[in-house]
């Protein structure tokens, strides 16, 4: 059985080269694969209105629903730029979607598997923001808002999260913060963690255990993404097959 986990792809354009290179990346997976979890901000911004504003992501779903079409089991953790994420993956592309953190066995191992945007306890605004905007109102203002909304919300967003991250990034150890929280797994019995949201690259043990860590990176300009085989979870990096001319 593989499972490959992939997120914070981030995607804009369909002209830029994390975008192409996901396609292509999604396409040699067809057939190949049992099982893909996007664990959140595939995309730079997604909210399920009732008509699909974002055409511009075609490309991207239709992989998507070849993979599933090929028995792919797809597994969607939403992050905090895609959400809501409606009825496009729950109904078109059958994918199993989780709004929050979950546990599961896979190849025998317990793993909590998260965005990793709740992981950081101290990051109140950010905790306060999640929750208004998962809120009951906010989902049913959705039915409501024009789709030409869409654009000046994801704009907002985009300016917001992009100094917010860099700034976010100083004042926190990312990497102790995935080990702390780690370490609180572990005595939970877990087996292992897997995560996106910190945009690093992290495939390590606990010291003296068993315990994974696996952080995704991220497929913007790392390529980064997770594969488990046989019970064992690693971090690989993607470079594209070579084709005959």
């Amino acid at each position: 059985m593989r499972v490959v986990f992939i997120a914070d792809a981030h995607l804009v354009s369909p002209e830029d080269a994390n975008y192409r290179l996901l396609v292509r990346f999604l396409n040699e997976l067809e057939g190949e694969v049992d099982a893909l979890y996007i664990m959140g901000d595939l995309f730079d911004f997604w909210l399920g209105f009732p008509s699909n504003p974002f055409r511009q992501y075609d490309a991207i779903l239709n992989a998507l629903e070849n993979l599933v079409l090929h028995g792919c089991r797809l597994v969607y953790f939403e992050g905090n730029h895609d959400f809501h994420l409606g009825t496009i993956f729950s109904h078109r592309l059958k994918a199993e979607i989780h709004t929050g953190p979950a546990i599961e066995t896979l190849q025998g191992k317990r793993l909590y598997l998260c965005h990793g945007d709740q992981i950081n306890k101290d990051d109140y605004l950010y905790r306060l923001l999640r929750y208004v905007l998962r809120a009951p109102p906010a989902t049913a203002c959705l039915r409501f808002l024009p789709p030409s909304w869409a654009e000046k919300i994801r704009v907002l967003l985009q300016k917001d999260s992009k100094s917010g991250y860099m700034n976010k990034k100083c004042r926190w150890d990312y990497r102790q913060i995935l080990t702390d929280f780690a370490k609180f797994m572990y005595i939970k019995k877990i087996d292992g963690l897997v995560t996106g949201h910190f945009h690093i690259a992290i495939n390590e043990k606990l010291p003296e255990s068993a315990f994974a860590i696996l952080s995704l990176g991220d497929w913007m300009t790392q390529f980064t993404y997770g594969e488990m085989e046989e019970g064992e979870l690693r971090l690989k990096s993607y470079s594209p097959r070579l084709t005959a001319p």
